[in-house]
């Protein structure tokens, strides 16, 4: 079968059309935020499966919004309960905590019963909200299995974010980035900061 000029062209048009697209969308670069930047607004279900929006609340307190890997492990559970535990002296400073990963609404409920926890879990399964802060999450569905109140119970997540938390002022603006956070400590650092920040305001 000989070709002719304009079966040519009909053939490979389509493959120079999909070149030119694919060649004209820029990149996305990650999010590198910064102290002093104006947090990124978002939107995500949380442990009782309702739209949580962080415009509801950013102003409203001082947020603390920490990405950890997984409900119900070792150090997730440390930096956890270190909230809990410290919640009374982090609400007298006008203090809201959320923390964020990529479990589902129903690990998060059995995340707070297990521990008792007081505090607000948002599901980031698909990555959205730690992808706005620039947090690294792989995005690798994975299991685990705890036994709560007798029953073994498998949790699976979407993804796994990095340990990294932020503190986002009144005026909704990055406080503190620590990226390096130590799960057993998290909420004295972050005690210690809103001290600070409260000492510049006065």
């Amino acid at each position: 079968m000989r070709l002719t000029r304009s079966s040519c062209f009909a053939l490979l048009a389509p493959l120079a059309i999909g070149t030119f697209l694919s060649a004209g969308e820029p990149e996305k670069k990650p999010v590198d935020l910064k102290v002093g930047d104006e947090a990124p607004e978002f939107e995500a279900r949380d442990d009782q499966g309702k739209s949580w929006k962080s415009g509801d609340h950013v102003g409203e307190k001082i947020l603390v919004v920490y990405f950890y890997p997984a409900d119900l492990t070792p150090g997730c559970t440390r930096q956890a309960c270190g909230f809990r535990d410290d919640m009374k002296k982090l609400k007298d400073q006008g203090v809201e905590i959320v923390g964020v990963s990529g479990d589902s609404v129903r690990n998060h409920q059995l995340f707070k019963k297990s521990e008792d926890l007081n505090f607000t879990l948002l599901a980031d399964e698909n990555g959205k909200v730690a992808e706005a802060f620039g947090v690294p999450f792989d995005k690798k569905q994975q299991s685990i299995k705890r036994t709560i109140d007798g029953r073994e119970e498998t949790l699976t997540r979407g993804g796994t974010a990095r340990r990294w938390t932020f503190l986002i002022d009144k005026d909704g603006r990055i406080a503190l980035k620590n990226t390096e956070v130590k799960a057993a400590e998290d909420s004295q650092a972050i005690l210690e900061a809103v001290e600070k920040l409260q000492a510049k305001r006065s």
